[in-house]
């Protein structure tokens, strides 16, 4: 990959500005006046820019098309397409057509500069979450809580170990289950699920253990039961909680000597499958309440993983809202939504009782229904928007200000105080500015501050004032 910025446009002007902007910014670039000229390029050089940004209306091919002929080949190349004001009919057709973002002519230099900066950015995550999708990772997690499940699936890779794997439901009990059977000796062999609640407990014996032909009613044929379909391999019981006292005992019994029998049979059959099961229950306090074997529990939670539940690793919020949005898209044939900051942090201000299965759902309700191809805070599902549904979290300041401050922890360590402490002022500054319509001497007042410091903090923070508001009390208004 090339780490130049491509530039194209067939009016010499608009190069020469933005290629002096990005020169003065240190950003490599190239120049070409027409769409023809990129695309002989791409195909001598093989060479892919960080990002290419391109005018619509051009001699030969137009900006769209050279916009469709690089997606189709380079679909994770930042496309910015610089537009008119007049021309938003294109700058539709741009976003539709996968455009990161459009750039209104004529635009400001800074505002162009940041935009390209920001679709720098933007490219290297992409780049990062398709390297790691290359290599098919079946959960996704930065928090320390997840590595530690990372750690111990490694530990438990050479094993054959019994594993109970604990957490809320929509948490991924089943995908981790799934992931210590990939990368465990028995891979090669059969991994078997069954959700042990979801199942009549006049049907679950036979769907555990088969029966055999006229065992009773219905059977008109031997069938055999999940572990038999799982013999060599892995069999995952889902919701083992709620498994009848009945079963419990069939199931202790083949965990102790190996062997089982089909419903009506008299042969015993052996067992060599390895047994991971998982339930979101206390399963202590169901021994206690006499629901569950005390002796099964022992015998099933050898090895114990606990999933955490979405609400305690905001910070990988992002991470699975970015891969959640590629996923459901590639699954509707469209690009990839993408959600603004603020968006984000209302996301993660969110408790999710659904978990990842909740944040999953949410995610393709936004590329189907989200009106743009960049989701904002007003693009967000009602339930999530309107104060009665909202998830508690958003009901206390306090609690958003610790998902932001997890979220910054993970992402910018060093620099949390300063960054959160800047914003902190510079809310205040901006609301009290605006309930005394930009009177600094009556906003200082609001917030106990003097004038002289609430001046130097407008400055300090950039804050946009109204050169009026410094006017004395009864001056025209």
């Amino acid at each position: 990959m090339s780490n130049a910025v491509w530039i194209v446009d067939d009016d010499r002007s608009i190069r020469w500005v933005l290629e002096k902007a990005l020169a003065r910014e240190g950003i490599e670039h190239r120049s070409f006046s027409s769409a023809r000229d990129v695309l002989d390029e791409f195909r001598r050089s093989n060479e892919v820019p960080r990002v290419l940004v391109s005018d619509i209306r051009m001699p030969g091919e137009s900006g769209l098309e050279l916009l469709k002929e690089v997606k189709a080949s380079h679909p994770q190349l930042p496309v910015i397409i610089m537009t008119a004001y007049s021309d938003l009919d294109s700058a539709v057709a741009a976003f539709q057509g996968g455009a990161f973002e459009y750039l209104p002519k004529p635009f400001d230099v800074d505002q162009a500069v940041s935009l390209v900066r920001r679709a720098i950015e933007q490219g290297a995550e992409d780049q990062v979450v398709g390297e790691e999708a290359a290599l098919a990772p079946e959960i996704l997690g930065q928090a320390p809580s997840m590595q530690e499940v990372f750690r111990a699936i490694g530990r438990l890779s050479q094993s054959h170990a019994t594993v109970m794997i604990t957490g809320e439901s929509g948490s991924g009990k089943e995908l981790v289950a799934r992931a210590l059977h990939r990368h465990s000796p028995r891979r090669e062999a059969p991994f078997v699920a069954i959700n042990t609640a979801a199942i009549p407990r006049d049907l679950l014996e036979s769907e555990l253990f088969g029966h055999e032909r006229g065992a009773f009613t219905g059977a008109t044929a031997q069938r055999r039961g999940r572990f038999e379909q799982a013999e060599g391999g892995t069999l995952f019981l889902d919701e083992i909680g709620d498994m009848p006292p009945e079963l419990q005992t069939r199931l202790l019994r083949v965990l102790s000597d190996g062997h089982y029998y089909r419903v009506g049979g008299h042969q015993p059959i052996k067992a060599n499958v390895r047994v991971i099961a998982a339930t979101h229950q206390n399963l202590e306090d169901r021994v206690r309440q006499g629901l569950f074997r005390e002796d099964l529990f022992h015998r099933l939670n050898v090895i114990r993983l606990r999933l955490p539940p979405l609400r305690e690793r905001r910070e990988d919020v992002a991470l699975l809202v970015k891969h959640f949005l590629q996923k459901s898209a590639r699954e509707l044939g469209v690009e990839p939504k993408r959600l603004t900051e603020g968006a984000l942090r209302h996301m993660q201000a969110q408790t999710f009782p659904g978990n990842v299965r909740q944040l999953e759902n949410v995610c393709h309700w936004l590329t189907v229904m989200a009106p743009g191809q960049v989701v904002d805070e007003a693009d967000l599902p009602p339930e999530m928007r309107e104060p009665g549904d909202a998830s508690p979290s958003l009901g206390s300041w306090t609690q958003a200000l610790g998902a932001e401050a997890d979220r910054l922890l993970a992402e910018s360590p060093g620099e949390v105080h300063e960054r959160l402490q800047r914003e902190f002022e510079r809310v205040l500054i901006r609301r009290a500015m605006h309930a005394t319509g930009d009177r600094r001497v009556e906003a200082a007042q609001l917030l106990g501050l003097g004038r002289n410091t609430i001046t130097r903090k407008i400055q300090e923070l950039g804050i946009d004032a109204d050169p009026a508001s410094d006017a004395p009390e009864g001056g025209s208004n």
